[in-house]
């Protein structure tokens, strides 16, 4: 027999007695049972550890809430304390913004599908007015012929900005002008692609072919409503396109 005693009446040493030999089950008795240690939290906390633990559980919560929270967007009145509009005059250049002009003839030559139907292509209301009410014209070089400010007629500049109701151009003298898009007729050319100099015609705005001769293709010229496109570059992508005659007094 093992020095090892264990009691005999306790039911753990009598259930490992059946499954194992006197001197095994007084030694898994003693090993597993009766030297294993017994961990205990107080059952009664008092109410400043209850305290701790809901604010810790609080916590944990609004963590977790902010973690997986989508940020939420800047209102107008934010934006423009951040200066996120705001233009420094020292890059409001017009020769820094030609090549965006540069981009944007290429866009445009690509929505109207001038390298695809050439000179030979017709560019109507109905093929090609739905693409030129949902463009974008950034980068756009337009010229104010038509205003009811007459100081405004002739203005021509890029165009850096599209809101709603104004477009904001820089003009070759680097200056910033402001243009209200109500009651405002602006024009803007889209030349021909260079791919296009073979042919024998080209298509205007009304869709009438004229003859090049040997200056080689004529430019694309839009006549744009302010009145009839005010809205945001943003919001014009969705919008559906519908025909209608303008009349102006």
């Amino acid at each position: 027999m093992s020095s090892t005693s264990a009691p005999s009446n306790h039911i753990a040493h009598n259930l490992l007695a059946r499954a194992h030999s006197p001197d095994t089950a007084a030694q898994q008795f003693t090993e597993r049972v009766k030297q294993k240690p017994l961990y205990l939290r107080p059952t009664s906390p008092s109410a400043a550890d209850n305290r701790s633990r809901r604010r810790h559980q609080r916590l944990r919560k609004k963590e977790y809430f902010l973690k997986h929270q989508r940020p939420q967007p800047l209102s107008a009145r934010q934006k423009r304390s951040s200066g996120l509009y705001d233009l420094p005059k020292d890059e409001c250049k017009y020769d820094i913004f030609k090549g965006l002009h540069a981009l944007w003839v290429q866009y445009m030559q690509e929505i109207l599908d001038l390298k695809v139907i050439g000179r030979n292509g017709l560019i109507t209301p109905s093929s090609h007015g739905a693409k030129l009410v949902s463009a974008d014209y950034h980068g756009a070089e337009v010229e104010v012929v038509r205003s009811q400010c007459p100081s405004r007629v002739g203005l021509k500049g890029i165009v850096v900005r599209d809101t709603k109701f104004t477009f904001v151009v820089v003009t070759e003298k680097d200056e910033v002008k402001t243009i209200p898009k109500e009651h405002t007729v602006f024009r803007f050319t889209v030349p021909a692609p260079h791919a296009a100099k073979t042919g024998t015609g080209t298509t205007h705005e009304g869709g009438d072919e004229q003859e090049g001769g040997s200056n080689g293709p004529q430019p694309l010229v839009f006549e744009l409503h302010g009145s009839q496109f005010e809205n945001r570059p943003v919001d014009r992508a969705n919008k559906k396109f519908k025909w209608r005659n303008i009349d102006y007094v």
